[in-house]
């Protein structure tokens, strides 16, 4: 099915959900307000050479762009279909922070000043449960939180202390209802065990395993805090960078998520590549959104995954039930969302097909480009 008739108690509501964007690095260097450029990897020291990769793979990129840039065709699509709400999942550090996370071999930070272009797509909520939010320690993330509060965005996933990071997003659409945006990230994303948050230390909201104690704690929050007419979207950085395997704790969890705790979608995002997606008992499932924007451009290895490909999620729920979830193909082309060229659609709806068969989803094409999801 792709519809289902409209409910009577209010009209459905439409999210724009995307994956992984990584703002920091290469894409801060283009910006109005390029950070410090200096790394502390094993083979790159400076931000300035992920541009330099991404020039020579595709060509010249001027600099400074303006803060709508990187968004590029994304920005038309979301004019187009007016998702009510915006929520992504924002892997980078926002702070002029020095001090490195010791021990980790990639830190990606972003300017203050280039805050703005959250604002540039109409961004409402970031979440924050993910493997590089405290690359610049705990001074890097009580900017980054101060500074997405400043320009008016919500967050979910990390904060000063337990209480804070565990917290949800309220967003209000108006004449609709609250969407309540709840954020995890587990160790076998990358997020290491000394970033989970406690009672007197800042961190990441830390899923420490996907188990039935996991879920009865999430259920009890969740049942706390979800009123009548609510929708409560769970947002989850798991699993590795590649592979298309979803694992049987996976599906068992977000279907736990759905059935326990009363979640209407799962956001699943680390994968730097899209996997498959579910529909259970009417409710989404996305197990991986891949990477909307990072600076990989001119990086070889793990080609077969196409990484520079990606999707915007279009979900339109209506009582929490999935009515319709429309799909713009996007490719990452000079550090730049750009809409996928039609050998990349192609790739992205053969593959969304042949991981959704066991997941009984399939794809087809709809206008515009668009590719919209059909389910058993």
């Amino acid at each position: 099915m792709a519809s289902s008739p409209a409910s009577a108690q209010r009209p459905s509501i439409t999210l724009f959900l995307c994956g992984d964007v990584m703002s920091g690095r290469g894409v801060d260097q283009i910006l109005p307000h390029p950070g410090d450029p200096q790394l502390y990897e094993p083979y790159v020291r400076s931000a300035l050479d992920y541009v330099d990769l991404a020039e020579q793979a595709h060509g010249a990129i001027r600099r400074p762009v303006d803060f709508a840039y990187i968004w590029g065709d994304a920005l038309e699509q979301l004019r187009r279909i007016r998702p009510d709400l915006r929520i992504i999942n924002l892997e980078t550090a926002i702070t002029q922070a020095a001090d490195a996370w010791p021990d980790k071999g990639i830190h990606y930070r972003m300017h203050p000043a280039n805050t703005p272009f959250l604002a540039a797509a109409g961004i409402h909520c970031c979440t924050l449960a993910n493997n590089h939010v405290l690359d610049w320690g705990y001074a890097g993330l009580a900017e980054t939180l101060h500074s997405l509060h400043e320009a008016g965005i919500a967050t979910t996933g990390a904060g000063r202390d337990a209480a804070e990071a565990a917290a949800p997003a309220f967003l209000h659409v108006p004449g609709k209802g609250r969407v309540l945006v709840f954020a995890w990230g587990t160790r076998d994303s990358g997020v290491p065990a000394d970033w989970a948050a406690a009672e007197h230390r800042p961190g990441v909201n830390l899923l420490p395993e996907l188990s039935h104690l996991s879920l009865e704690a999430i259920a009890r929050q969740v049942h706390a805090l979800k009123r009548a007419g609510d929708t409560v979207v769970a947002s989850l950085h798991w699993g590795g960078n590649w592979g298309y395997t979803v694992t049987p704790a996976q599906r068992d969890f977000a279907h736990g998520l759905i059935d326990n705790a009363g979640v209407d979608l799962v956001h699943g995002h680390s994968s730097h590549h899209v996997k498959g997606i579910e529909v259970y008992r009417g409710k989404c499932i996305v197990y991986g959104c891949g990477d909307f924007l990072n600076d990989y451009e001119g990086i070889s290895g793990h080609e077969q995954y196409r990484g520079d490909l990606a999707l915007m999620y279009f979900p339109t729920l209506d009582d929490g039930r999935l009515v319709r979830l429309l799909l713009a193909p996007t490719a990452i082309h000079r550090l730049q969302v750009r809409l996928a060229p039609e050998s990349g659609t192609r790739w992205l709806l053969e593959t969304l097909n042949r991981e959704g068969e066991k997941f009984g989803t399939r794809i087809l094409r709809g206008e515009a480009g668009s590719l919209l999801l059909h389910w058993d």
